[in-house]
């Protein structure tokens, strides 16, 4: 079974301003980690990435100081969060 070929780099980062509002509300209960919150959003892990980068960056999601027993950051929304 053959795996798909990987998107551009490009593509996936310019969806990142569309993926704000699923990623915050799945960070909505508490922080979660990427491969959590790619779950949670029903994307790959490696784009959920990308956008998470972003949006520790421009402030909206912040990294727990310690990774998890696995190795993992978590990330929380920064102030509220999203809005309904």
């Amino acid at each position: 079974m053959s795996r798909p070929a990987p998107r551009d780099t490009r593509e996936i980062i310019r969806e990142e301003p569309l993926m704000h509002r699923p990623i915050l509300k799945a960070v909505a209960n508490g922080p979660l980690t990427v491969p959590e919150i790619a779950e949670a959003i029903g994307c790959p892990s490696n784009e959920t990435l990308y956008w998470v980068m972003g949006m520790r960056r421009y402030g909206l999601l912040t990294e727990s100081k310690e990774p998890t027993d696995e190795g993992f950051f978590t990330y929380a929304a920064v102030g509220g969060g999203v809005s309904s």
